[in-house]
């Protein structure tokens, strides 16, 4: 019975001091990693936030032309408002917050298709040097937001991998902290930024 205790004493102990040793470690390097990826969610907002910025005035220019569609802009001014009423919490993104965000954006990326499906019916706006310039901005942005869903999704990987590994799953399991974070999927065929080749030059 006495040898018993003594073996259970033993192990206890054993798991206090390897606890202490790789414990702190385990913690400082959760944080750091969990700290990158969130910083760069937030840079993933940023790049969706200037595309919202970009449609007001991409609206308002259209709408200088009375014949151009106004059921497209309407569309367009709802799907950004739908877009930009979503904020999640960078340090505690739940798959379910994450997937709204996606829908939501991915609303706002159909619209704005549309939009730019119309576009060739007008040669008066095609040819405005304002417009070009704002469908120009919007191609880059859209180009900013597929290289930082892509940076967000790079430092995810190595944080949930810390977490997953053992005997980090196992030291997590009593630290109770730290969840693993959810990668950012785009929908298919949203994983490359929307084509702009109106050809300015031509006589209409």
């Amino acid at each position: 019975m006495k040898k018993s205790l003594f073996v259970i004493i033993a192990i206890v102990a054993l798991l206090a001091i390897v606890g202490f040793m790789i414990g702190p470690k385990f913690y400082n390097t959760a944080i750091k990693l969990q700290e990158t990826a969130t910083s760069q969610w937030a840079n993933v907002e940023s790049a969706y936030q200037r595309r919202a910025d970009l449609i007001p005035n991409i609206v308002n220019t259209a709408k200088g032309y009375a014949e151009f569609e106004q059921e497209t802009l309407t569309k367009i001014i709802e799907a950004r408002s739908k877009a930009t009423s979503i904020n999640i919490d960078p340090s505690n993104i739940t798959p379910e917050q994450l997937k709204q965000f996606q829908a939501a954006q991915s609303g706002l990326t159909s619209a704005l298709s549309r939009l730019l499906a119309v576009f060739e019916r007008y040669p008066e706006l095609k040819a405005n040097e304002n417009f070009k310039e704002l469908i120009n901005e919007l191609e880059r942005t859209e180009n900013r937001i597929n290289v930082e869903r892509n940076r967000f999704n790079e430092t995810v990987k190595p944080y949930n991998m810390h977490l997953k590994t053992f005997p980090n799953n196992i030291i997590n399991m009593f630290v109770g902290k730290f969840k693993p974070m959810d990668y950012f999927e785009a929908e298919k065929g949203s994983d490359k930024a929307p084509k702009v080749e109106f050809d300015f030059g031509k006589k209409n």
